[in-house]
């Protein structure tokens, strides 16, 4: 019972999160339903096999995939924020740094009133250790972080559009080059969400004032944003190196 209850909770803080009713959100000038998609578009990008090189300010490079996807529509895997395999059932109670609920956390966290026992580390990145995008492909790559993100949303034009029947966002920097991002939803327990009409993605950035939580981009159809959310849910990674 326990569980069924936070788990509505859950769901009421995304409805809400869903409605768009945070700042910092960058809103459509156009969005269509064509099949543009694709990535390395034009500019010459010497980016590596799997990556795209956008121009961003900091060279950063980003990948074609979510992580656990063999094309930039596949949905990938999902995963809690902080664990490096997808499992079967996203929920505080089978989170790897969390004994057994939210206020039980066990590393990344800055504040007692949520350690177990009163547990605290000051870690608010990721650690190579915990970085499902470095485990999965290795030493350079990693999950961005959570300015790293913004660097993103502030150097590409974004519109809502479908690749091969995948709702999805498509991010178009001033090279020509892109990239796309699937509507995949999230996982909660052991059900999927959203999937089609809204994209959740994992940074490494922790929310430093609530380490419950940890910084997500977050869109739908007519909005994107930087936003929180839940660790123990089940999110989409999109991975980033150095150029």
């Amino acid at each position: 019972m326990k569980r069924d209850l936070r788990r509505v909770a859950i769901l009421a803080l995304t409805a809400v999160l869903a409605a768009g009713m945070t700042a910092c959100e960058k809103e459509d000038s156009s969005s269509n339903n064509s099949n543009n998609g694709g990535s390395n578009g034009g500019g010459g990008s010497t980016a590596p096999a799997g990556f795209v090189d956008l121009g961003l300010p900091s060279g950063l490079l980003w990948a074609e995939c979510n992580l656990g996807a063999s094309t930039p529509e596949g949905y990938g895997n999902y995963y809690a924020w902080g664990e490096t395999s997808p499992k079967s059932d996203y929920y505080w109670d089978t989170y790897r740094y969390a004994n057994g609920d939210h206020d039980q956390l066990t590393k990344y966290c800055n504040n007692s009133s949520f350690g177990y026992n009163g547990f605290t580390d000051d870690l608010t990145t990721l650690q190579a250790m915990d970085d499902e995008a470095t485990q999965a492909l290795g030493s350079g790559a990693r999950t961005p972080t959570a300015d790293e993100w913004q660097e993103l949303l502030d150097n590409t034009t974004a519109i809502w559009t479908t690749r091969n029947g995948v709702n999805g966002r498509l991010l178009t920097a001033t090279n020509g080059n892109s990239i796309f991002l699937p509507a995949a939803g999230y996982r909660i327990g052991t059900s999927l969400y959203d999937a089609g009409s809204h994209g959740y993605y994992r940074s490494s950035s922790l929310l430093t004032d609530y380490p419950v939580g940890a910084w997500t981009f977050y869109f739908y159809s007519v909005r994107q944003r930087m936003d929180h959310s839940d660790r123990s849910l089940g999110y989409s990674v999109r991975a980033v190196r150095a150029k």
